[in-house]
């Protein structure tokens, strides 16, 4: 399966020819998109969602590991996936890919999801060395803490496998003004399951956010059973808690495919105006 940014991860290509043909595709996409959200274009025809199958913009991919438990809410990142498709103009193939860190089909997604509810083992130096290249070469990791619990083991376990991947790099919040909050949908709340933590943390390679950490069970939030029912109470943040969380999942496929492009296009009052 091919996406739209999926070139900008071959591993036969030297890296300046490798961002340069990114460049090009992603600046073709998101002005495109940018034209059709100013138009109030949201969701493609069913002609062409039919050719969505074929040739899909973005596929999630989960994060392989041993010892733990990689994929705690099943439901959550098909979910988002739906929504992305209903409410934008992004192709979406709804299944979930599943991808070990050691293996080559990595840089074929720009975006990793890394879930988890509690510890795991030292992942191998070959999935460290992997993880490290696709983050340096643009891609972007989303730790969503599935067991809500900051500093908790499967959160300690993760910050350990970071340090490894960046030695020289400690988490840090991620700015309210930041391109993240603004790249769909205007956002300044965070949804999950559990209101654990206000705010998100990331790793930064030079002024590029690479690796998002969120704290409060995002997928546990948008996660519905095959009836249709939600799969986790939210609490006192009902429907609200919910809406956040997928406006949030929006912004970050945005992110991952246009990264901080649209930085310089959300000033457009119009735009700013239909995405309240």
């Amino acid at each position: 399966m091919r996406q739209r940014r999926a070139s900008f991860l071959c591993r036969d290509t030297p890296l300046p020819l490798v961002l340069r043909s990114a460049a090009m595709t992603l600046s073709g996409f998101c002005h495109s998109f940018i034209l059709l959200l100013s138009l109030g274009v949201a969701v493609p025809s069913a002609a062409a969602e039919a050719s969505v199958a074929d040739n899909p913009d973005f596929q999630f991919a989960l994060l392989k590991y041993t010892g733990g438990n990689f994929n705690p809410r099943p439901h959550g990142l098909t979910r988002l996936a739906w929504e992305i498709r209903r409410r934008t103009s992004i192709g979406m193939e709804l299944t979930v890919a599943q991808v070990d860190a050691t293996d080559d089909a990595l840089f074929d997604f720009p975006l990793l999801v890394w879930q988890g509810d509690s510890g795991f083992p030292l992942l191998s130096d070959l999935a460290i060395a992997k993880l490290r290249q696709h983050l340096t070469m643009g891609g972007t990791l989303l730790v969503d803490l599935s067991d809500a619990t900051p500093k908790g083991a499967f959160h300690q376990a993760v910050l350990r496998e970071l340090g490894r991947i960046f030695p020289d790099k400690r988490p840090t919040r991620v700015p309210m003004e930041h391109v993240l909050y603004k790249s769909y949908y205007l956002v300044d709340r965070h949804g999950g399951r559990v209101p654990a933590q206000p705010f998100l943390e990331g790793f930064w390679l030079e002024d590029r956010l690479t690796v998002v950490i969120i704290a409060n069970d995002l997928a546990g939030a948008m996660s519905r059973d095959d009836f249709g029912q939600w799969e986790y109470d939210v609490g006192a943040g009902g429907d609200v808690a919910r809406e956040m969380s997928f406006r949030l999942g929006v912004n970050l496929v945005m992110y991952a495919l246009c990264l901080d492009y649209k930085d310089d296009q959300v000033h457009l009052p119009y735009i700013l105006k239909r995405r309240r």
